[in-house]
């Protein structure tokens, strides 16, 4: 019988391929889908709401016979919210609340100041005018994902919010619809797939273009996204879910492998690892991970992600265990040892970081109020979790008056001429030279 999850040694020999094997592992190329994503884009520039309608009706099975029959008013979203039950409504405002809380400490300000030519320089930040956010809705709904988008672009001062969403058969989710209303999201479509990002993107003669696009999905959408990007901006290409766990050996193994399987419940490509110097506290999960897979709904697809992407790794120490977090930069990071604020204090790369034995990764998933889109895929070395920066500009602004301008355009004269730019040269040479009397 095959091992449900493999156990690894970062003394072994080879243990620098092992790690490297299973980093490796990738979801399908977007070069498999990149001929077809490219034909469904140009086709959504060329035929709009045809394309876009005809594509729904193909891959949702929707019986829709007009875009408009796609959209969803704000008044439907408000009832949706009314009718969901109670504890749901709650929930949901609860979420909703601590999200915008969080992202409220996120917004960026303009500033100023004056050089010593009195010269006014600074810095203006003003929101993007209109955003969409995708939001998965084929295998599973996910109203989080509503919120943790929308919100943020919300509290930057996002006026049009642009939601799109495949609905399977045509029948939409009533817990995104109330998601929606809870998130300031402004309009909702029922579409998906690479044909809802073209018509963010390029718009059509009902769905909006928009400034930028985020939200996860699949190859198709992440594939869409790459290919869109400059003509719109995006937060991010997302890859399979991923947790790390450090431990060391002073919690609950039952936790421990429930917070492995969490992440491994997503999907056959999630990746679940535990770094722990104690070998009995491996095997302890190890024993929990036996005892608690038949429980689980979804343990078909954990025990696939555990064989294929998951590992328990015995470290040196809690050093080595840093170390290798960082050269992984995973999604989600579990610091679960006793004294996670000296641990923090070591880590550089990871997305969202969890401390001590009682944070689960899962609350950041809903209702903790930091941001649940996370860089993937190693890239949390050179990004950061999606909020509201994501939806707000900064314009340089500078401002010289006659004296002030003299100084800077001599050196910026001196500087063009270097560059064999005479225009240039010259434009600034007609500040340094000006006198009020015109002479």
């Amino acid at each position: 019988m095959m091992a449900l999850v493999s156990v690894l040694d970062s003394a072994a020999a080879g243990f620098d391929q092992q790690l490297a094997a299973l980093r490796s592992v990738q979801s399908d190329s977007s070069a498999d889908v990149l001929p077809a994503v490219q034909a469904m884009i140009d086709d959504i520039r060329a035929r709009g709401d045809a394309a876009l309608l005809g594509y729904t009706q193909r891959f949702d099975r929707s019986p829709a016979q007009s875009i408009a029959e796609l959209e969803i008013s704000a008044e439907r979203c408000q009832q949706a919210l009314e009718a969901i039950p109670a504890a749901q409504r709650e929930a949901l405002t609860f979420a909703a609340a601590r999200v915008r809380e969080y992202a409220e400490q996120q917004k960026i300000s303009g500033w100023s100041y004056q050089d010593q030519f009195g010269n006014q320089l600074g810095q203006q930040v003003t929101p993007l005018d209109r955003v969409g956010i995708y939001v998965p809705g084929g295998k599973a709904a996910y109203p989080s994902s509503v919120l943790m988008n929308a919100i943020p672009a919300h509290v930057a001062g996002v006026h049009d919010i642009i939601m799109v969403s495949p609905a399977p058969g045509g029948e939409a989710n009533e817990l995104l619809l109330a998601a929606a209303a809870v998130a300031g999201v402004s309009r909702v479509f029922l579409v998906g797939g690479a044909q809802a990002v073209a018509a963010l993107a390029y718009g059509t003669e009902s769905v909006p273009a928009v400034d930028k696009i985020v939200g996860p999905g699949n190859i198709w959408v992440a594939t869409a996204k790459r290919l869109v990007f400059g003509t719109v901006g995006i937060d991010m290409i997302a890859g399979p879910s991923e947790v790390l766990v450090i431990a060391d050996g002073t919690g609950d193994p039952d936790w421990t492998a429930m917070d492995l399987f969490a992440q491994a419940e997503h999907d056959e490509l999630a990746q679940s690892i535990l770094l722990c110097p104690d070998a009995d506290y491996i095997e302890a999960v190890q024993r929990s991970i036996e005892k608690l897979l038949p429980e689980m709904e979804r343990k078909d697809i954990i025990a696939r992600s555990l064989q294929d992407r998951g590992a328990l790794i015995k470290v040196r120490d809690l050093d080595e265990a840093a170390a290798i977090s960082n050269d992984i930069a995973p999604e989600h990071l579990e610091l679960a040892v006793a004294d996670s604020e000296t641990l923090l204090t070591k880590i550089k790369h990871a997305g969202a970081i969890f401390m001590g034995h009682h944070t689960a990764e899962v609350l950041g998933d809903y209702c903790a109020g930091p941001n649940h889109v996370l860089p993937t895929m190693r890239t949390a070395r050179f990004s950061s979790p999606l909020g509201v920066y994501d939806f707000q500009k900064r314009s340089t602004v500078i401002h010289c008056d006659a004296d002030g301008a003299k100084e800077i355009a001599s050196h910026a004269s001196t500087l063009a001429r270097g560059e064999s730019l005479t225009a240039h040269a010259r434009s600034a040479e007609y500040r340094r030279d000006f006198t009020a009397d015109g002479e």
